[in-house]
């Protein structure tokens, strides 16, 4: 059972051509989550399209931050949906185009996200659609995101404001801007669909990530899995999360999201379902993975594994 302390609301003010609904429900647990040692920062990433990352990213982001923990998003899918779910106006927002291209420090796009006092955002524009080009003759272009991210956590943590977590969300898509993310991440979270096609996403992510491993990054690890769109009435879904539990028992999150419309609704009403539904049952499982994230460390896994 999940005790909530009200929190204040307000309206979301942005432009995504839908009526807007007002914010309701925003609410800061009783029990806080536990804080990890150190900032933990997760490279949200799945090559195929449509299995919940970007959901999985910003719902999460919400729970953490409603747990009292203090999270920064970083929106680096062109598409900006990260950045639409929490309302923000991507049109009139710099954001983490100016830090990757023009050098401009993070401090100066970062955005909190209303009504979440522990919640910030550096947003998606439509200029970061040209960034793959862009960033093609930069010199070090794998690690533009790590040096500003660095640069920008050590001087909150300096100045007493320490970030427990970092949500990276990434294209759907093997470029250098999902390259830059696993460069600068410590560990990476998967969403997967429950369906069959998932499983193959899943082995040609392992393999990038092992290539990273060996050439950009050696710490980064992953860590945590997260069944999503999850309908316990098929043999399918109940299949497939057996079959990544046999492979990755570690790493997988015990708690699946199930297929629900209120997750589906609420980014076009630049929400997230803990605001737009907290009592829905795809809230409620986003706040249940969301505690076991924070209550577990990170599992190193073997890449050598294979889903067979």
């Amino acid at each position: 059972m999940l005790n909530f302390v009200p929190m204040s609301t307000s309206n979301v003010s942005h432009e995504t051509g839908q009526n807007i609904k007002p914010v309701v429900g925003i609410r800061r647990l009783k029990e806080p989550m536990v804080a990890p040692l150190k900032t933990r920062i997760f490279t949200v990433a799945n090559q195929k399209g449509g299995v919940g990352k970007t959901t999985t990213a910003v719902n999460l982001a919400a729970a953490l931050s409603m747990g009292g923990l203090k999270v920064l998003v970083i929106d680096l899918d062109p598409q900006g949906n990260a950045s639409t779910a929490f309302g923000i106006d991507r049109v009139a927002s710099e954001g983490i185009y100016e830090v990757l291209i023009n050098d401009l420090p993070m401090a100066n796009v970062v955005q909190k996200v209303a009504n979440f006092p522990h919640l910030e955002i550096i947003a998606a524009n439509s200029d970061l659609a040209g960034a793959e080009i862009q960033l093609v003759p930069t010199v070090a272009r794998e690690f533009r995101l790590q040096s500003a991210l660095q640069t920008f956590l050590i001087a909150k943590q300096n100045a007493g404001q320490r970030f427990d977590y970092v949500f990276i969300d990434c294209p759907p898509s093997l470029g250098l801007l999902t390259i830059n993310a696993l460069t600068a991440a410590d560990e990476v979270l998967v969403p997967i669909q429950c369906e069959y096609y998932s499983l193959e996403g899943l082995s040609l992510l392992i393999q990038t990530l092992t290539e990273v491993q060996k050439r950009l990054n050696p710490k980064i690890i992953l860590s945590t899995i997260v069944l999503t769109m999850f309908d316990s009435r098929t043999r399918l879904a109940s299949d497939v999360a057996e079959n990544v539990r046999k492979h990755f028992p570690e790493q997988l999150i015990n708690t699946p999201i199930p297929r629900a419309v209120r997750v589906s609704e609420a980014p076009s009403y630049g929400q997230t379902v803990m605001t737009y539904d907290a009592s829905s049952p795809g809230a409620i499982a986003y706040m249940s993975v969301a505690r076991e994230i924070a209550n577990r460390g990170g599992a190193p896994i073997n890449l050598k594994n294979e889903i067979a």
